[in-house]
């Protein structure tokens, strides 16, 4: 068994699982984890990724499609086959966590994010090994650019002095009536979840917040749960659209990565 001491708590290494959710519906650019960029599907680009965490000992695709099972198959990933009347991510990695009563420590990588960061990764892993308290831990970035503000596609983030997520919102929070007095964080939806965390948020019913914005991190903290939130350099480049593909196409044809 290989084991990580993180500040004195020990913790088996194959306790902790990297999930990784992945469906080919998708309404502005279907079939995404199967796009293939410099002959590598946008999932192995993910998976690979993944892989190279310190922490995680194991990486698994969780999906309903038996293209993209093949696929992971096929480059040598490890896959399992869901439901599918799953409503969000976290549902289906709960699928995988309620059938494998071995992972404590479950890592929510969204699939169509082929240049997350390892080092992320394990700032969410590191970051719930070491708070007791905390259920859920999430990433978030500084927002330097202010158009990023305005955009509702960018999720806005507000911490108390402890890191705690006070909210999570698609508009302009905290807003500037006096500006320059805070810095505005956008939120990288990343979360590494303890296995009782993950089960009991999932077989809550879905709260007013979280159905008005569509943020299914609101369900927790209208609940109670504790969401803590690490502040990382990684700017996250998601795939959701073609002009977010031929960014990337871009991106590997410059060996920019």
């Amino acid at each position: 068994m290989l084991f990580l001491s993180i500040k004195g708590r020990n913790m088996n290494k194959n306790e902790i699982a990297i999930i990784i959710p992945a469906r080919y519906a998708s309404t502005r650019l279907p079939g995404k984890p199967l796009i293939k960029v410099n002959d590598k599907p946008i999932i192995q680009w993910v998976y690979e990724r993944a892989c190279k965490s310190e922490y995680a000992g194991k990486v698994i695709v969780a999906t309903d499609n038996q293209e993209i099972f093949g696929t992971v198959k096929n480059f040598g990933g490890n896959v399992s086959m869901t439901s599918s009347s799953h409503n969000s991510g976290s549902d289906r990695i709960a699928e995988i966590v309620r059938n494998d009563k071995n992972i404590k420590i479950a890592v929510n990588v969204q699939g169509d994010e082929p240049l997350i960061a390892p080092e992320s990764i394990d700032a969410a892993i590191c970051g719930l090994i070491e708070n007791n308290d905390t259920d859920i831990t999430t990433l978030s970035r500084v927002i330097e650019d202010k158009e990023e503000i305005l955009n509702p596609n960018v999720v806005k983030v507000v911490f108390d002095k402890f890191f705690n997520a006070l909210y999570f919102s698609r508009a302009a929070v905290p807003y500037e009536r006096n500006h320059d007095e805070s810095k505005i964080f956008a939120h990288i939806g990343l979360y590494a979840y303890r296995r009782e965390s993950l089960l009991r948020m999932t077989e809550l019913e879905q709260t007013n917040l979280e159905k008005a914005e569509s943020l299914e991190q609101l369900r927790a903290l209208q609940n109670g749960m504790n969401i803590k939130v690490f502040c990382v350099d990684y700017r996250p480049i998601g795939i959701d659209t073609e002009e977010d593909l031929i960014k990337f196409r871009q991106l590997v044809s410059c060996k920019k990565i």
